[in-house]
């Protein structure tokens, strides 16, 4: 396999596409199929559509497998479209069942019926029971392609069956053990089939503690599970025990790199419309209902301003100072709701507890408030030359920040309470209730300390 370097890369790439110019089949082969699959990936998404068409035809189904199951789903909608149906077909058999329900659930029913019925008998059946899952489910993410074990088989039997079916297993680093019940009973390394007896049995080496999770389970609890015992496979069973599939590392790095996305969306209010391929008008709908919601809001924090409207008009300076007092409660609220989300996820709140996490982004906001305050105390008399002012802007900056970073907190915590995804409590959400929260203690304080101004 060719390793390329930045320095070799160029020139390498050069030669394959010259062998297609050239239309020496031979030559593109040699080159192409010696670089890494992800190069090759790459290489295959530069190629104009000719170069592609040819690329089809000098690959056979199998190798060309290899390259469109990496691919995101949207490209293969779209490249899908550019096969012949036999080859089409011929190239999803041959790709991992988990891979092309993914890619069939996101097509025309009517489409991915034609394309399942063209499988194999037990490649459908797989395909089928994995569509069945719900979404974002242990069952909708596992694979069907793995090797299970019995208690009873000699290791040197093992060892001849992993030579066999090894190569269309997603791994073997990780066997799984189960009883004429299909029930999973033990899990064995590689590594201790390797250094057992040959003559050993397979219950002679195998561990009957078994970390397992269930196909109706969340795929982020699955991914969490990953992080914690750092597994590179985990079986996957139903609820009475029968091993019905394996989730692999590969597997829960897309459902990380989903969950992420997911987060995001909900942090900018903007879910579902973080991806670049939808159209404007799709994206601007589901962003919609938030700025929508946000705007409401927005006409609450209005009427808090009109209800000081009297302390305004006495005291108009006191206008230059609702930004500050907004952005800054607004943006020290959402540094706290991150941390509180990111807590969660990583399962910090259940280690530390709920009591000392709230605690310590209090104290955080307090300092950060102190911090402030005391800045403002020496900045707003040198230019305004009024202290009182500075005493009200401070002293609001300081309680403002102090409970901005408790609200920021407390409200993923209530949310993650009622079983709701706690980055719904995005940070256009937090900001806005901050602002309110913030202009009400600074109008409070400088209508009672009007008379000093």
């Amino acid at each position: 396999m060719v390793k390329l370097t930045e320095q070799n890369r160029e020139q390498y790439e050069d030669s394959i596409l010259n062998a297609l110019k050239e239309e020496d089949i031979e030559q593109f082969r040699d080159l192409f199929l010696e670089l890494h699959p992800q190069d090759q990936l790459d290489m295959y998404l530069q190629m104009n559509p000719k170069q592609r068409s040819q690329l089809y035809a000098y690959l056979d189904p199998k190798e060309f497998s290899e390259i469109f199951e990496e691919l995101d789903i949207e490209e293969q909608k779209e490249f899908i479209q550019e096969l012949d149906q036999k080859y089409a077909q011929d190239t999803i058999s041959y790709m991992a069942a988990d891979d092309v329900a993914d890619f069939l659930g996101e097509i025309q029913e009517s489409k991915a019926n034609e394309i399942i019925e063209g499988l194999e008998d037990e490649d459908a059946k797989d395909i089928k029971e994995l569509l069945a899952y719900e979404d974002e489910t242990a069952g909708a993410i596992m694979t069907k392609e793995f090797i299970n074990l019995r208690a009873a088989s000699k290791i040197r039997d093992v060892i001849s069956l992993l030579r066999d079916q090894g190569p269309d297993a997603e791994t073997i680093y990780y066997l799984y053990v189960i009883n004429d019940k299909h029930e999973l009973v033990g899990v064995v390394s590689l590594r201790d089939l390797i250094i057992a007896d040959p003559e050993d049995t397979v219950e002679e080496a195998m561990s009957t503690r078994v970390v397992s999770v269930k196909t109706t389970d969340d795929q982020e609890d699955v991914a969490k599970l990953f992080q914690k015992y750092d597994f590179l496979a985990v079986p996957v069973i139903t609820d009475h025990n029968k091993l019905v599939g394996i989730i692999t590392v590969d597997d829960i790095l897309d459902v990380i790199e989903a969950e992420t996305t997911e987060d995001i969306g909900e942090f900018a209010a903007s879910r579902g419309a973080t991806d670049l391929d939808i159209s404007p008008f799709k994206a601007a709908g589901k962003r919609a209902p938030w700025i929508v919601m946000l705007m409401f809001f927005g006409m609450i924090t209005a009427s808090v301003i009109g209800q000081f409207e009297e302390t305004l008009e006495q005291i108009v300076i006191l206008s230059a100072f609702i930004p500050l007092i907004m952005d800054s409660a607004g943006n020290t609220g959402t540094q706290s709701l991150a941390v509180a989300v990111r807590s969660l996820t990583l399962g910090a709140v259940e280690r530390k507890g709920i009591g000392k996490m709230i605690l310590r982004e209090f104290g955080t906001g307090v300092f950060l408030g102190a911090f402030s305050a005391l800045a403002l105390m020496f900045i707003v008399p040198f230019i305004y030359g009024d202290y009182w002012l500075a005493i009200i802007v401070g002293t609001s900056i300081f309680l403002s920040l102090s409970i901005a970073t408790v609200v920021g907190t407390i409200v993923p915590l209530v949310i993650n309470k009622l079983k709701l995804d706690p980055a719904i409590a995005s940070g256009p959400f937090i900001t806005t209730v901050n602002d309110i929260i913030g202009l009400m203690i600074y109008f409070s304080i400088a209508t009672s300390l009007l008379h000093l101004l």
